[in-house]
């Protein structure tokens, strides 16, 4: 990040209205401006166990590789891409492969997995990554534009054929997920690159969110209020008061520009400033971590 800019977030989660506990997991990791949400699958409580490890091993890689740049990676560099952007890929990548390996050892665990979604801030901007059905949107002066396309069986029914409205509102198989982390040994993680505007919001979330909850609902909570730890409250409300069918989880991610002149850090009641790196600060505002 460029040091023009302030980051303030706020995350919440909730077991919902059906579920007896909570396979969802979220994560802030300050020191390196990371913003992560996790959707667990699996009996036996091992999509909680899946939807924590991906979270685990993404910061311990790229805690690794900012302590010691010259680090070994276990996956080759895409000459395509640039360094934060492989860093990115590589972190998830990781992630997936513990999950199936340690499906793999432990019988009670086999078929775990998570879908994953994560905004990495870099120097120029944000990079948006994310496997499976939870989503990333932008909320931009009023208007809510998704950043993520689910990697769902009914996504893909919609790429293939028009459906009607009817239709998607009655499809059989709308959790049905085709990719997630720990299916497989290796997994295709979608990235994007964006460039944020002053006082964008960044929406990430499970299915258990945007699932109950419309897309002009999410839009209509987002312009309720500025105080983002109030709109994660208000969202996971929402998908209760809509049944809460599943576990809910709504991180905000709010980009707010400043001059050359605007040297200090904002403050709030309960963070400090924190250092996203190199030529980088930012404050994180107020945050409910995962159980």
């Amino acid at each position: 990040m460029t040091g023009k800019a302030r980051i303030d977030a706020a995350g919440e989660t909730n077991v919902g209205r059906k579920r007896n506990h909570n396979e969802d997991n979220f994560e802030l990791l300050d020191d390196h401006g990371v913003f992560l949400v996790c959707d667990g699958m699996g009996g036996h409580a091992s999509g909680e166990v899946a939807s924590k490890l991906s979270i685990d091993t993404i910061k311990e890689f790229l805690e690794a590789t900012t302590d010691d740049p010259d680090r070994t990676w276990p996956y080759k560099l895409d000459r395509t891409r640039g360094y934060e952007e492989n860093r990115v890929i590589t972190s998830v990548k990781l992630a997936n492969l513990r999950i199936y390996q340690t499906a793999q050892r432990d019988g009670k665990k086999r078929g775990m997995g998570t879908t994953f979604v994560g905004l990495f801030v870099a120097d120029e901007g944000v990079y948006i990554a994310h496997v499976g059905d939870s989503r990333c949107y932008r909320y931009r002066n009023g208007v809510l534009e998704p950043m993520t396309e689910d990697h769902s069986l009914l996504n893909d029914y919609i790429k293939m054929k028009r459906l009607t409205a009817e239709e998607i509102e009655s499809f059989p198989h709308k959790n049905v997920i085709v990719r997630a982390l720990g299916m497989k040994d290796t997994v295709k993680v979608d990235t994007r690159f964006e460039a944020p505007e002053d006082g964008d919001i960044f929406l990430l979330c499970s299915d258990g969110l945007a699932g109950p909850v419309s897309d002009a609902e999410l839009a209509e909570i987002l312009a309720s209020t500025s105080d983002l730890k109030a709109l994660a409250t208000r969202l996971i409300e929402r998908a209760n008061a809509n049944g809460g069918p599943d576990n809910i989880t709504a991180l905000l991610v709010r980009w707010t520009a400043r001059g050359e002149s605007d040297g200090a850090t904002a403050s709030t009641p309960t963070a400090g400033p924190v250092d996203l790196g190199p030529g980088g600060d930012a404050t994180l505002a107020d945050e409910t971590r995962p159980n």
